[in-house]
C-alpha cells in the first residue's frame, strides 16, 4: 500500500520555509520537512544592468552637485576665522610679523608714546649740557665749543641708544600682542567711537515705563565694551592662525583657537542683537574685515 501524506493536496499553497508548524509524517511513522521554493518573481530592475548603471550615474551627478552647492554656500558667507585685509587687520598683521617695523616708527614698546619719548630726551640734553664759564674775560670760546661739539655727539649716541632699545622689532610677541591691544582700545573704545558713530536707533518708550537717571560721563579708556573685546579676540586668532599654517601638529593651540573663535562667535551675537544692525555693528564688522561666516551657524575648524 503507498504511504500517504497529511498534507494540503497543492503544493503552490506553501510560500517558503514551513517554520512554526509540525514536520510531515510518514504512513510508517518516518517524520520528514518540505520546504518550498518562492514563487515570488524577482524584480526585473534588479537584474538590469543597464539601468543599474544609469541610476549610479544619477547619484554621483546629485552629490557633485551638492558639493557644488554647499562651496558656494561657504564662500557667500565667508571664513570664520580670516578676515579680509583692510588697513587697520595689515597694521596689525605688520606689528605682528615684524615686517614693516622702522626704528623711526612711532609703535615703540614699554608703553611709551612717541612724543614722551621725545620730550624726555630732550629734557635729559637740558640736564646734561655743559655750563658756560660766567666770567666771560678768563673764559676759552674754543674749549666751550669743543664741550658742546661733544655734549651733542653723545646726546645723538645716546639717543640712538634708545631708540634701539625701545624699538619694537627688538621685543618679543607678548609685547607685539601688548601693542596691538592698545590699538584696538584706541580704535573701538567708546571714549573715542562716541565722538565719531551716531548712536543706536532709540526706541519708543512706553508711558509706563520706569524712567532712569542719565550715566555717569565714562572716565579713562574704555576696554570692557564687546566691541573692544572683539577686536582683541580677533588679534589673538590672527595671531594662532598664522603660528597654525606651519605647525599643523599643535594640537594645544589648535583648541585654543576653536575657544577663541566660538567667544567671538557669541560676543558678535550680542553685539548684533544690542545694537540691532546699527552704525556701531557697521563700523566693527567693516573695520575688522569679518564676515557672517564669524557669527552665523555652526563654526568648524
Amino acid at each position: 500500500m503507498p504511504p500517504r501524506f497529511s498534507v494540503q493536496p497543492s503544493w503552490k499553497a506553501l510560500s517558503g520555509t514551513l517554520y512554526g508548524q509540525s514536520p510531515l509524517t510518514l504512513s510508517n511513522g518516518t517524520s520528514i520537512t518540505a520546504r518550498a521554493a518562492s514563487t515570488k518573481a524577482k524584480s526585473p530592475k534588479r537584474n538590469d544592468f543597464f539601468m543599474i548603471a544609469q541610476a549610479r550615474q544619477r547619484k554621483a551627478a546629485n552629490l557633485s552637485r551638492q558639493k557644488v552647492l554647499q562651496a558656494e554656500r561657504e564662500a557667500s558667507l565667508g571664513h570664520p576665522v580670516e578676515s579680509r585685509p583692510t588697513p587697520f587687520i595689515q597694521e596689525i598683521q605688520s606689528i605682528q610679523t615684524g615686517a614693516q617695523i622702522q626704528a623711526s616708527s612711532s609703535d615703540i614698546n614699554y608703553y611709551l608714546k612717541a612724543d614722551e619719548l621725545s620730550s624726555a630726551l630732550q629734557f635729559s640734553k637740558g640736564l646734561t649740557e655743559p655750563l658756560q664759564n660766567p666770567d666771560r674775560d678768563t673764559a676759552d670760546p674754543q674749549l666751550e665749543r669743543e664741550a658742546a661739539e661733544l655734549h651733542l655727539q653723545q646726546h645723538r649716541n645716546a639717543e640712538e641708544a634708545i631708540q634701539r632699545i625701545v624699538n619694537l622689532s627688538n621685543g618679543n610677541t607678548k609685547d607685539r600682542l601688548r601693542l596691538n591691544v592698545q590699538k584696538c582700545i584706541d580704535k573701538f573704545g567708546r571714549h573715542n567711537t562716541d565722538k565719531s558713530l551716531p548712536p543706536k536707533p532709540a526706541g519708543v518708550p512706553h508711558e509706563s515705563a520706569p524712567v532712569y537717571p542719565e550715566k555717569a560721563p565714562r572716565i579713562g579708556p574704555d576696554t570692557g565694551s564687546p566691541e573692544v573685546q572683539v577686536a582683541i579676540l580677533t588679534v589673538k586668532i590672527q595671531n594662532l592662525s598664522r603660528h597654525l599654517k606651519t605647525t599643523n601638529k599643535d594640537k594645544h593651540n589648535k583648541r585654543n583657537l576653536q575657544l577663541l573663535v566660538h567667544k567671538r562667535q557669541k560676543l558678535l551675537r550680542y553685539v548684533r542683537s544690542k545694537e540691532r544692525g546699527g552704525p556701531r555693528w557697521q563700523n566693527l564688522m567693516e573695520t575688522l574685515g569679518l564676515s557672517e561666516a564669524a557669527w552665523k551657524g555652526e563654526i568648524a575648524i
